[in-house]
């Protein structure tokens, strides 16, 4: 079971790098965070 639950957070937090990496910069920046930081901020929200 805990296999399976950690390749589900894993594609949850591909899916979320994947949708923040299709904003451009200037998206990013109205959010408050930079192209280098999404990595970070997924998983800090995890």
């Amino acid at each position: 079971m805990n296999l399976i639950s950690n390749f589900r957070n894993w594609r949850r937090y591909r899916q979320a790098v994947t949708e923040l990496g299709r904003l451009s910069n200037r998206e990013l920046d109205d959010i408050g965070i930079t192209r280098g930081d999404i990595p970070y901020v997924v998983r800090k929200q995890r």
